[in-house]
């Protein structure tokens, strides 16, 4: 669940990402936590009434609001609180530009970012430049040779862009992607997990399904291929792009699916470096890692093992030429967005429209903005927070934090099935489970990395191999247990596993989502659920396999694990059910953390809130009761308007299920059943056995 490389900044309340390698085409993806800026906690004028609350929640939460709302054209995806995105975005760059105004005075960092955000701004400095700046690689691209040198260049490409169990990140563009994190079984120092790559578009689905909507991707995408290359002055572009798209079709075929790469407990694969050569011929190993600056790594964790073998092996068998222009494309297409008006404009209109069906881009300065946030985070992030997070809001979020660790304490204690052993090592990782709030205790230093005002693609390039190189020095040192991964300006929130540990940035934390004035029923239904849902994950079929210190360790009994899978099954086979399109369902195994985090934390929440009364009748207000208020303002926290193509995606590339399906975790509550008088025969009535609530 975080951005450490461009990505769009679409609310969750947990891990979410888009690829990297287009995000800035997609910057226009709305904040999905839905709050109305100026209305109150729950807004009545939102509710369809003529929905009844058993047969269709949602729809009763948030009909009218949706059929109401239009969605505008340079976004793929609104929300209620789309008014409060734009208003913090339009501050953060108010705070980028007067960095640059104070000239002297201002602070390395604030000239930095207004350096960076200037390099993107300035039109004709891109125009007259072209791609002057991709000349060098290209060039050396074009000299390749032999398949040692072919090995030495993609090693070159090797970038710190995954993140897989903190932003469910698994694959780069580049042929495999670096990720550097503490060790499955030692988290305290730093250690490289080598992850599958080579794919342009988002998943391995879009290269082999035969959906009649996946066949139109590809036709338009082998159209972008030859568009790009054409603006690039490559010749015979159609051939370059039917071999580039033979070999992506290849690669797809060896990638692990979604649902295999969030099983943990199949990623744990420690290869020795000399031993590459070995179990995935093919690569010249030591040519590739001496190139990407890793001679010296002894060993590496490799998520994926027989998508990095079958990817090895092509390295070998396809042929020099359709490398080469693989190689030449995806860089093309990594800078595509800032380089001159027709790259640009063609960027956008694959990405933007093709897959995601926007007809308009952002304003520029929004573009720049996601650019700013994406490579100079603390830098922006210390600005933000100086500016628009007050301790006094710190104090009382982690107040709301206790109340809810209180209540998980007494959940875990309470339950039934749960053997001593089991129970006492959930405790303990509960206790030593650390919450950061806000922003981090210690700042991240860009110091080396050289931003020119009138340079984007060079700052973007300098900038990724500045992150490269920051991440490669951390191999093998000791881990910062209280180190963040998502900026405070970021309106999200993650679960560390490897860290136990949960970030809550200030963005997030801010009327209204978070409201000192509101009733309690609303900030336990909308921040209090988040809370709950990243304590959840601590304990979920994904937290489940890491003990207190973070190890990759199975802490449970078989007879306690047993009685959690038979559980999951269920909740999985209720997703299942969820069917956005004809031709789609949601994929109850690929969400499956997710939905149990949402479950769980929603209950964790209403029995904080609960405690939060003393014994005292829940207050109600607007004709409705405390409870039935609580379970409102979560509902309408999911309040989500999408386009088709940005629902397809999200269906088939996301951890999470839709915003609209993220509310339907009320049906696993008992009190939701109690506050709404929910009975047999309403079309999402559950019978009691069919729940499903773990802690």
């Amino acid at each position: 669940m975080t951005f450490p490389s461009p990505a769009a900044n679409r609310r969750l309340a947990a891990c979410t990402v888009l690829f990297w390698f287009f995000a800035l085409a997609m910057a226009q993806q709305a904040d999905r936590r839905a709050v109305d800026v100026m209305g109150p906690a729950v807004n009545p004028a939102y509710m369809d009434l003529s929905v009844k609350p058993g047969d269709d929640f949602y729809a009763y939460c948030c009909g009218t609001w949706e059929k109401n709302t239009t969605i505008p054209s340079d976004r793929v995806e609104v929300s209620p609180g789309t008014p409060l995105s734009d208003m913090h975005d339009r501050r953060l760059a108010d705070l980028i530009e007067e960095g640059g105004s104070k000239g002297a005075t201002s602070t390395a960092g604030s000239r930095r970012v207004f350096d960076l955000y200037t390099s993107f701004m300035n039109e004709a400095a891109i125009e007259a430049r072209g791609t002057k700046p991709l000349a060098a690689p290209l060039k050396e691209i074009a000299d390749i040779r032999n398949r040692k040198q072919l090995a030495h260049a993609l090693g070159e490409t090797l970038r710190a862009d995954e993140d897989a169990l903190n932003n469910t990140d698994f694959h780069s563009p580049n042929l495999f992607g670096l990720w550097v994190a503490p060790g499955f079984e030692d988290t305290s120092r730093y250690t490289a997990y080598l992850m599958q790559g080579g794919l342009a578009l988002p998943d391995r689905e879009y290269y082999l399904s035969q959906s009649d909507a996946m066949k139109e991707i590809r036709r338009k995408y082998r159209a972008h291929i030859v568009t790009l290359m054409n603006l690039a002055g490559f010749d015979n572009a159609d051939s370059r792009a039917d071999r580039i798209i033979t070999l992506e079709h290849a690669i797809a075929e060896k990638h692990w699916s979604l649902a295999e790469d969030n099983d943990v407990k199949k990623a744990n694969n420690l290869w020795k470096a000399s031993e590459f050569a070995l179990k995935a011929p093919g690569l010249d190993w030591v040519e590739y890692l001496s190139a990407a600056g890793l001679n010296k790594q002894a060993e590496f964790i490799v998520w994926q093992p027989s998508a990095l073998i079958g990817e090895s092996a092509l390295v070998a068998g396809a042929s020099l030429e359709s490398w080469k222009d693989w190689l030449a494309f995806h860089l093309i297409n990594q800078y595509a967005a800032d380089l001159p008006k027709a790259f640009a404009k063609e960027n956008f209109a694959f990405y933007g429209k093709t897959l995601f069906g926007a007809s308009e881009q952002l304003p520029r300065w929004r573009r720049g903005l996601q650019l700013v946030n994406a490579e100079l985070g603390d830098d922006l992030g210390q600005l933000y927070v100086k500016r628009y997070f007050a301790p006094e809001v710190k104090a009382q979020v982690q107040e709301l934090v206790a109340n809810l660790m209180a209540v998980y304490r007494e959940r875990i204690q309470a339950v039934r099935w749960m053997t001593p052993s089991t129970k006492a090592q959930a405790l303990r990782k509960l206790d030593t489970l650390y919450v950061g709030v806000g922003y981090p205790e210690s700042w991240r230093d860009y110091v080396g990395y050289e931003v020119k005002p009138d340079d984007v693609v060079g700052n973007l390039l300098r900038g990724r191999l500045w992150e490269y190189q920051y991440q490669r020095a951390r191999l093998g040192r000791p881990v910062d247990k209280k180190e963040w991964v998502m900026t405070p300006q970021t309106d999200n929130a993650v679960n560390l596993p490897l860290h136990n540990a949960l970030n809550f940035p200030a963005a997030g934390l801010q009327p209204p989502v978070f409201d000192p004035k509101a009733p309690a029923a609303a900030n336990y239904g909308s921040l209090g659920a988040t809370i709950g849902h990243e304590i959840s994950h601590t304990f979920d079929n994904e937290g489940s396999a890491f003990d207190s210190e973070g190890r990759l360790r199975n802490w449970w009994t078989p007879e306690d694990f047993a009685h959690f899978n038979a559980e999951t099954i269920k909740l999985a086979a209720q997703y299942d059910a969820y069917k956005p399109f004809p031709d789609l369902s949601l994929n109850g195994k690929q969400t499956l953390s997710e939905n149990l985090a949402d479950v769980a934390g929603l209950a964790a929440a209403y029995d904080a809130y609960r405690a939060h009364l003393r014994g005292q009748a829940a207050p109600g207000q607007g004709g409705f009761t405390g409870d039935q208020e609580f379970f409102l303002a979560y509902a309408q926290s999911w309040a989500d308007k999408q386009r088709d193509a940005a629902l397809r995606e999200e269906v088939l590339t996301d951890t999470h299920s839709p915003a609209r399906y993220r509310a339907l975790a009320v049906r696993n509550l008992n009190g939701w059943y109690e506050a709404f008088d929910i009975k047999p025969g309403d079309k999402q009535y559950l019978e009691p056995g069919e729940r499903v609530l773990i802690w």
